[in-house]
């Protein structure tokens, strides 16, 4: 623990929590005070809105039944404050396979890109801020070999999103980067594992839905893709963690 004098030294500060068994860094954090400490102890309540929770605390009790103590680094301390989400998004992106299921602030736009991919986002035309649409922006992964008719199946299944505002929606629209690469109607939002979404392979996973839909008409296709994908200028378009996000909707 620390006391408060070191607490008032160190400030806001980022950690990593390291797997003595194999030295595996299976989550990263940020915090002030002694909230390093309540991690490790299982004391920070669970946020029913993220998985990242049970994933690490299943970590953790695996650790001590094996009779061995979580290590935790703090490889940033005293950050100002407006500092401290791009120090944790820049670790989280460094570690790959963390319990932290949600990315870095800011890193589904301006996270991990080798040079091509930077010069070929900026090279894009924008995406239409003030079409009066209301839409759902979903980030999903990266595709292969350019292979744009996964966009549709990724972007389809399964999230924790919320199912009133996703029917009110006018379109779906698949991100990569802060690059939109589909648009989409969901014509239909179903629970995760319905068999009606017609995912074989595929387990139920609770509190996430998919939609049965199509592919835009080739106008609204237009309008927020193109030949190559249109890039994300507006802020509140852009996603900052979440990889929902909500546009030109209340609530």
């Amino acid at each position: 623990m620390f006391s408060k004098a070191v607490q008032d030294k160190v400030g806001h500060y980022v950690y990593r929590l390291i797997d003595p068994r194999n030295g595996e860094t299976f989550y990263v954090g940020k915090g002030q005070g002694n909230r390093l400490f309540m991690h490790i102890r299982g004391e920070i309540e669970a946020d029913e809105e993220s998985d990242d929770y049970s994933l690490k605390q299943q970590r953790i009790r695996e650790i001590r039944l094996a009779g061995l103590d979580v290590i935790h680094v703090l490889h940033r301390h005293n950050i100002p404050k407006d500092a401290i989400y791009e120090v944790e998004a820049a670790l989280i992106d460094a570690y790959p396979g963390l319990a932290n299921l949600q990315s870095g602030h800011y890193s589904p736009d301006r996270g991990p890109m080798n040079s091509e991919q930077i010069i070929a986002k900026y090279a894009l035309p924008s995406v239409p801020d003030d079409t009066g649409h209301k839409l759902v922006l979903i980030n999903i992964n990266d595709f292969e070999n350019e292979d744009r008719g996964t966009v549709y199946e990724q972007v389809r299944y399964s999230w924790k999103i919320s199912v009133k505002r996703a029917k009110e929606a006018d379109y779906v629209l698949a991100v990569i980067r802060g690059v939109v690469v589909g648009a989409f109607v969901a014509d239909e939002w179903l629970p995760s594992g319905d068999p009606r979404l017609n995912m074989p392979g595929t387990l139920s996973r609770d509190k996430r839905f998919g939609f049965n839909g199509r592919r835009a008409d080739p106008e609204i296709w237009e309008l927020y893709v193109g030949s190559h994908g249109k890039r994300i200028d507006s802020d509140e378009m852009r996603h900052v963690q979440n990889p929902i996000r909500y546009y030109n909707m209340e609530g």
